[in-house]
């Protein structure tokens, strides 16, 4: 596979950054096994920093992560700072704030406005930048985000965040953003079977010129334990008519949702970094997306 393999899927752009719409997520980063719990054992170094040279190697060019993906001796941020500074310039890096872990890895209660400035000079600090690419305020729940999201507008005010996103939100809460500031990417839980409710809110991200970034795209219900059990027989079908993988044709099927659907599939494995780079180059036929979008709608993930 060369670094051309990449572009089949084309691009997007996040403001003014051009990325390709294949990109990397770094949560399964520092640890095997299930992330984001206390007690994660931790990836071994050398081949997170040799997942991250190979994906830049192969034109990855988008990689998402967050000051809260760690396990004990390992952080993904340390880690993209060790394998990939100084960082090529068409490399974009989305952080996440609004979470927070203690060092035990134990959940802390969502950061307040006041707080948010301390988040993201910490993912400064950690990924040893002056300024943060993307900056998406992840939150919980329905309630009004203007105060954060304007805590967030006024860090990228006084140049310390380029860009800002949006993780984890409803409708209503892009609206409430864009009164305040400009947004270039929204990451919400999305894939075959996994919330088709989100629909309308994906075209209505393209409609606005807002990349629409799925999370467990391919792990769907497993979420941050990974993919689980054997797939649907219709994405196994589909996968052996084209010779790819169930995953593959997840992820194919995702960024054929249209063309301001990003992806961020995440691994710590070099093989499967390979496969899911290759599977932007898959094109399932309206055959196949019938099959699946009648999946995605009616039966979920199973």
């Amino acid at each position: 596979m060369t670094s051309q393999t990449i572009t089949a899927a084309g691009t997007w752009k996040l403001g003014d950054r051009t990325v390709n719409r294949i990109g990397f997520g770094a949560m399964r980063l520092a640890q095997n096994g299930e992330a984001l719990v206390g007690g994660a054992v931790p990836r071994d170094r050398g081949q997170a920093v040799e997942v991250l040279r190979r994906a830049v190697d192969l034109g990855v060019n988008h990689i998402d992560t967050a000051a809260f993906y760690f396990s004990p001796l390992r952080s993904a941020n340390e880690l993209i700072n060790h394998a990939l500074a100084p960082y090529p310039e068409d490399l974009v890096i989305a952080t996440k704030v609004g979470p927070g872990r203690a060092p035990s890895g134990e959940w802390l209660p969502h950061a307040r406005p006041e707080q948010l400035r301390g988040q993201v000079e910490e993912n400064l600090r950690q990924l040893g930048r002056d300024h943060l690419d993307v900056v998406n305020l992840r939150i919980v729940g329905t309630d009004s985000i203007a105060e954060r999201f304007g805590a967030l507008a006024e860090l990228r005010q006084a140049g310390l965040v380029r860009h800002l996103g949006l993780s984890n939100v409803r409708p209503h809460h892009l609206d409430e953003a864009l009164a305040i500031a400009p947004v270039v990417c929204v990451q919400n839980m999305y894939g075959i079977g996994v919330q088709p409710e989100q629909d309308e809110f994906l075209r209505t991200c393209g409609e606005r010129g807002v990349a629409f970034v799925p999370f467990y795209s391919i792990a769907g219900s497993g979420r941050q334990a990974g993919a689980v059990g054997e797939d649907s027989p219709v994405v196994l079908e589909v996968a052996r008519a084209h010779g790819a993988s169930a995953a593959q044709v997840r992820l194919a099927w995702t960024l054929q949702r249209g063309r301001h659907v990003l992806a961020i599939p995440g691994t710590g494995d070099p093989d499967h970094l390979a496969a899911n780079v290759a599977a932007g180059a898959l094109r399932l036929t309206p055959a196949d997306l019938a099959v699946l979008d009648t999946l995605h709608r009616g039966r979920g993930a199973s």
